[in-house]
């Protein structure tokens, strides 16, 4: 088989790094955006740069909810690989990093008989995809960078090697799987982005970017709101100039006919409104969750009428369809690194076919309240009248993510109640 090498997949990472550390610095609320604006002076506006988090909450709010459980039919006994490793940070940070960048990588390796999982962003990792399994059959890693973001030591993973670089000196690992121990975690591949697209879209960039526009002129606006210019007409010329600062921040002014008798007539402009400002925040709100499938509610604009649950999971139905569609990919993800760790721990190259019944398990994407367990219980005990054990522990589990005691069967009664 031909391979790229190591040069293209380094071209290939620095034309894609920028892009992803953009969106990391999105969700980190440190990207400053380009104000397109025409009538603040700029030395106004660096002084009233506003930092709106909503990119983050978009994937926050995701990512919180993809808990990954196990793996179900467990022959190959790759929880306890996974549960060596780690597994409350390893999980989350492998999410996280798909709906930040796209995708994630786990490198994969093995120390004193351990295999070892490390997470790496999409900044740092690339290679060349497998479209029918989704392993790489190439890829290349950073491993480590120093303070200017020069490459220190690096990676590059072939189906029957892996040869670091560090510092110039290569040295090379043999691989037994047969497939390069760097494998990639994505979020909604498809036939175009067969690495995926990322949380942080650019529509969403925009809302947040017009979101953020709109603060810093409404504080600026602010500032003349609190102060409202006045005005003076019918002043002698000889009187002295009027101090504006004082006339300004002053309770109490003071002015007296001239020799004519004549006295100045005090006035004020109208201030400005802060409600142009409140609609088009909301109405940047409403575009940004429109766009990542959250509610009004989940940005700040809470309404008036508070929500019933059944509301409340009704609003969020874009939002589980997109957890559900994560689920399935990333969990494709997890299979694979679950696959070639086996691999390498055991020093056997083993077919993939043999790891399809193997299925991860997630928790679910809402807990479940008092009220729905009981609508749960009835359902069940209705479905298992109908269809005898048609839903048992497993299956009352995947819907409520409550884990139910090993030694209590579900009881089915019958129509007198016994």
């Amino acid at each position: 088989m031909e391979y790229k090498g190591i040069d293209y997949l380094r071209n290939k990472l620095s034309n894609r790094r920028s892009r992803v550390n953009m969106r990391y610095k999105q969700y980190a609320m440190k990207w400053q955006d380009l104000d397109p604006g025409v009538t603040i002076p700029l030395e106004i506006k660096s002084k009233y740069r506003s930092v709106l988090g909503w990119c983050a909450k978009g994937v926050d709010s995701l990512a919180d909810r993809l808990v990954f459980r196990d793996f179900d039919n467990d022959d190959f006994e790759v929880n306890e690989i996974f549960e060596a490793n780690n597994p409350d940070v390893f999980f989350d940070s492998a999410v996280l990093s798909a709906l930040i960048g796209s995708c994630s990588f786990i490198y994969i390796s093995k120390a004193n008989d351990q295999v070892r999982l490390q997470v790496i962003e999409a900044s740092n990792a690339t290679g060349i995809i497998d479209p029918i399994t989704n392993l790489l059959t190439e890829g290349y890693a950073v491993l480590k960078r120093d303070d200017f973001g020069n490459p220190i030591s690096e990676a590059y993973f072939l189906p029957t090697e892996t040869r670091f670089l560090i510092n110039g000196v290569e040295s090379v690992v043999p691989n037994p799987t047969n497939h390069p121990l760097l494998v990639p975690i994505i979020h909604r591949p498809d036939a175009v982005r067969p690495f995926g697209r990322s949380r942080i879209t650019r529509s969403g960039m925009y809302y947040q970017r017009y979101a953020k526009r709109t603060l810093e002129r409404a504080d600026i606006t602010a500032e003349f709101y609190s102060f409202p210019q006045k005005y003076v007409l019918g002043t002698s010329q000889d009187s002295e100039p009027m101090d504006s600062w004082k006339a300004t921040v002053s309770s109490m002014l003071e002015f007296t006919k001239d020799s004519d008798g004549d006295k100045p007539v005090v006035g004020q402009f109208t201030t400005s409104s802060m409600t142009p400002f409140t609609e088009q925040l909301k109405t940047a709100a409403a575009g940004f969750a429109g766009e990542t499938g959250l509610t009004m509610d989940d940005l700040g604009f809470v309404s008036d009428n508070p929500s019933s649950v059944e509301a409340i999971k009704a609003s969020h139905e874009n939002f589980r369809l997109a957890g559900r569609k994560a689920q399935r990919s990333l969990g494709s993800g997890f299979l694979n690194v679950a696959y070639l760790a086996a691999c390498l721990r055991d020093n056997l190259s083993y077919e993939r076919k043999e790891f399809v019944k193997t299925v991860p398990k997630w928790e679910p994407l809402f807990e479940a309240d008092a009220n729905m367990l009981s609508l749960i219980g009835d359902g069940a005990i209705k479905l298992n009248q109908a269809i005898p054990g048609f839903m048992d522990k497993e299956t009352i589990r995947e819907i409520t993510g409550v884990k139910g005691s090993d030694s209590a069967p579900i009881e089915v009664s019958d129509d007198n109640g016994h």
